[in-house]
């Protein structure tokens, strides 16, 4: 075997298919998922590379169609996730000790599976078990995740290249170590990209995990992790657990061997999580890193130089993608009076254009939200806006009778402290707050941007729009905690791997920048080694001669 280290391919962004009518892409997927919608999928666990039955079985179905049985999932139980970790235990020598080119070959292996003979597999998975529209499923599970390993890798190798400087005498080098332990990586519903990140990256530097994915995500997350074997991952390195997440949790966070968290979901989560980690220093073998992303209460400021068209696009795209259901998307904007009534007309004939309903019909652009969960929070929070005296714009309809859609809802309110201006729901409602310019365009714009920082306790997304190139400044400077990706001109969603590096701070978590190196900086305990050629034989320094 060389011990070159032959540099990786060069990262690129996958291109996104565009599935138009009669393209080869779009028939292929149209069967694909026809083929899928008919199966019931048995999903074991998967520990150590063996196939495991588990306590019970729970049954993840198609949002926009809930009495289609997608999988029947089997559930982990305390032994289950007990023997998850130490299958990865045992295969934790041997994982560090790969040599990073062959670590770096499989994940680049797995991204030309995903883009290539699993892209409609993926794609599918991802379109009836998540309710994914076929262009959000493309840019998610297919190019998200294949740039999250690819530019992974490079940004991997840029690590390890990273060395001190050797005066004569002396070599002076860093061993990137992996964490001593274990890895846990709890993933969301909302995107496949995220759930096969969150256990691949800290897999690429070395260390071992134990997966617990989304109930709402267990398809897609299933066949994540058979694209991941078949790309020649080693039995042990990851591990899937399907199952309640307190479980878990509970179960990997009390074991000595806990070495890290990688963590995408609520605010409140993490925090108990990060709490239950610092009642358990005593036991751990090391200071546990804990990397999370919880979401945000994502904004739309509008300065009166902003052009209106794109503006009302940027509204309605970045609201009603996905149903709302990303991190990033807009669920509050502020909108100056003098544009208004204009900008209100073109939201409106927008929205009501929108498709909604089985996003398996590929012209679709929405479908419905996650779960019967969600669908109540959504409709019991319009019906609370309107009673609290918000107008409803446009939308503000439910219907749970096949599936569980609600509406793209924009409300109107006079208060920007209201519950909908500030707590995170998580689905396609946007709320307006109309402020008075009519003194002057620049006399209402700092206190408008201080309404906008003071207003919600995260701080993941947020868009200025103006022509004005001071007002933008002043956003910049007003703004400039308010938001870990912040656009100018352009919806607050849409981060593109290798280009805008994801993450926010406040109560939206650790902002360590999922697709980026500082992400990965945080998989590596550094290890420095000093050799010297010719030690010294004289225990005399020359400041003590006479």
């Amino acid at each position: 075997m060389s011990d070159g280290f032959p540099p990786p391919p060069a990262p690129r962004n996958e291109p996104i298919l565009a599935y138009a009518p009669g393209s080869p892409e779009r028939s292929g997927l149209r069967a694909r998922v026809r083929e899928m919608e008919k199966e019931t999928l048995e999903i074991p666990l998967q520990i150590g590379g063996r196939e495991v039955k588990g306590e019970g079985t729970f049954t993840q179905v198609s949002p926009h169609n809930h009495s289609r049985e997608l999988a029947r999932v089997h559930t982990a139980g305390r032994g289950h996730i007990g023997l998850a970790i130490e299958t990865a235990e045992a295969a934790a020598r041997e994982w560090a000790a790969t040599p990073f080119q062959e670590r770096a070959a499989i994940f680049l292996k797995a991204a030309d599976l995903i883009t290539g003979p699993y892209r409609h597999t993926l794609n599918a998975a991802t379109i009836l078990g998540q309710s994914k529209s076929v262009y959000q499923t493309e840019i998610d599970a297919v190019c998200e995740l294949a740039d999250f390993l690819r530019f992974n890798v490079h940004f991997a190798r840029r690590i390890l290249e990273e060395q001190p400087d050797s005066p004569e005498g002396v070599w002076n080098r860093l061993d990137y170590r992996p964490l001593e332990g274990f890895i846990l990586a709890i993933t969301p519903f909302n995107f496949t990209a995220i759930a096969g990140n969150l256990p691949s990256a800290p897999a690429l530097m070395g260390n071992v995990v134990v997966w617990k994915p989304s109930q709402k995500q267990a398809l897609a997350a299933h066949y994540t992790m058979e694209i991941f074997r078949k790309a020649g991952l080693p039995d042990g390195v990851i591990n899937l657990v399907n199952g309640p997440g307190p479980l878990t949790a509970e179960v990997c966070l009390a074991h000595e061997s806990f070495a890290g968290l990688h963590f995408t979901g609520s605010s409140d989560v993490l925090r108990s999580m990060w709490r239950t980690t610092g009642e358990n220093l005593q036991r751990y073998r090391n200071f546990p890193r804990i990397v999370g992303e919880t979401g945000g209460k994502d904004f739309i400021v509008a300065h009166p130089s902003a052009e209106l068209e794109p503006l009302a696009v940027a509204m309605v795209r970045g609201a009603f993608e996905y149903q709302g259901q990303k991190c990033s998307a807009a669920s509050r904007a502020y909108i100056p009076q003098s544009m208004w009534a204009r900008l209100r007309e073109r939201v409106i004939a927008m929205t009501e254009e929108l498709t909604m309903g089985d996003v398996g019909d590929l012209s679709t652009f929405m479908g419905a939200v996650i779960d019967g969960s969600a669908f109540r929070t959504h409709r019991e929070a319009i019906e609370q806006a309107r009673s609290d005296g918000a107008k409803v714009v446009v939308g503000g309809g439910t219907d749970d009778t096949d599936g569980w859609f609600v509406e793209p809802t924009i409300l109107r309110t006079e208060n920007p402290a209201s519950d909908t201006m500030v707590r995170e729901l998580f689905g396609p409602i946007l709320t307006v707050y109309v402020y008075d310019d009519s003194s002057g365009a620049d006399a209402n714009w700092r206190s408008t941007l201080e309404l906008v920082d003071g207003t919600s306790p995260y701080g993941l997304t947020g868009a200025v729009w103006a022509r004005d190139r001071r007002a933008i400044r002043q956003a910049e400077e007003l703004l400039r905690n308010a938001a870990g990706n912040f656009y100018i001109n352009d919806k607050p969603t849409g981060a593109v791997v290798g280009q805008q590096p994801f993450g926010g701070a406040r109560a939206s978590g650790t902002n360590d920048k999922a697709g980026s190196i500082f992400n990965l900086l945080r998989w590596t305990s550094p290890r420095a080694i000093k050799e010297t050629f010719v030690p010294a034989v004289d225990w005399r320094y020359p400041h003590m001669e006479e």
